[in-house]
């Protein structure tokens, strides 16, 4: 039953790659008139300043950099910056001349902190920041009203950064791999988010935390959850919900609220039944089971209820 479940997990994961494929090429429509002929993806400072073409997109991946090239700033026309794989201590304030900046890709550098200057790029609709020190999200980031997505994984944050509570545009929020132990009950605020990752951190207590209306994907696996949110049963367009390795002992009568959940993994807790009202489930294809102590007459039980759903136990 596990191969089946990671078959499951992997199919889950699919769809959420193929649903952003979707949304990053939305996103670059705005730049369609751009022809990746004419006006390619530069590799080397130089090479782009002698080219005599309009420079929209650079990369300088693993090019072993301990600061940003300062003429950088004569790429006036700049829309997506990669400086992932570095060196950097910090983000040099060249970056934040950048004022045509749509996407930016800083990951996997030694940064502990984004500066005040980060709120001049009002245009950034793509933020990573993934496997970096950073220990606070700077509260200029809600001047980034067109924010689309942040990726801020395998960092040192300890709370769910409030900065991103001010950005109602955000669709995507990937928080994986933190130290987060507390969420300000203004997660509701972000109006238009889809995707939320707070999988991996040190969540314990959720309260009675309010979900924005329209999440269609909630990652909360690998924490200390003793008990879900009932507010949470109120997201009637979720359609995944990962809580797999957490404390959970039960789940509300009120799960009967999740009308288009298409997938539920609540493997590894201590859940030795589930409520009856999860038979109005009928959107629900897979529901895991895997690694809590249910009674083999419960588990044929819930089949019964749910005769159209894969029980993976």
């Amino acid at each position: 039953m596990s191969v089946g479940s990671l078959g499951c997990w992997q199919t889950f994961y699919f769809m959420k790659k193929l649903f952003l494929f979707i949304s990053i090429i939305s996103l670059s429509q705005i730049k369609a008139q751009i022809d990746p002929v004419k006006y390619p993806t530069f590799t080397n400072i130089e090479d782009a300043l002698k080219s005599g073409k309009t420079v929209y997109s650079m990369s300088f991946r693993e090019k072993g950099l301990f600061n940003i090239p300062p003429q950088i700033v004569k790429l006036d026309s700049l829309f997506f910056l990669n400086i992932m794989a570095n060196k950097l201590e910090k983000m040099d304030q060249e970056l934040f001349a950048l004022k045509e900046l749509e996407i930016l890709n800083v990951n996997e550098n030694s940064i502990k902190y984004i500066p005040d200057e980060v709120g001049n790029l009002k245009k950034l609709t793509t933020f990573s920041m993934n496997l970096n020190s950073l220990t606070s999200i700077n509260p200029n980031l809600a001047k980034l009203q067109n924010l689309k997505a942040v990726h801020f994984d395998a960092n040192n944050l300890n709370t769910f950064p409030e900065a991103l509570m001010e950005i109602p545009a955000l669709e995507e929020i990937n928080l994986q791999g933190n130290q987060i132990s507390f969420i300000a009950d203004r997660l509701d605020q972000i109006k238009n988010l889809k995707f939320l990752n707070l999988s991996d951190n040190q969540i314990n207590d959720l309260g009675n935390l309010s979900f924005p209306e329209n999440l269609k994907y909630l990652e909360l696996q690998q924490n200390a959850i003793n008990k879900l949110p009932e507010n949470l049963f109120k997201s009637r367009n979720l359609e995944f919900l990962n809580v797999s390795g957490n404390h959970i002992t039960e789940i509300s009568a009120k799960v009967k609220g999740l009308k288009n959940i298409v997938s539920m993994n609540l493997a590894n807790n201590n859940l030795k039944d589930l409520p009856v009202e999860i038979k109005q489930l009928k959107n629900l294809k897979t529901l895991i089971l895997t690694g809590n102590p249910i009674e083999k007459s419960t588990i044929e039980n819930l089949k019964t209820l749910l005769p159209e759903t894969q029980i993976y136990f």
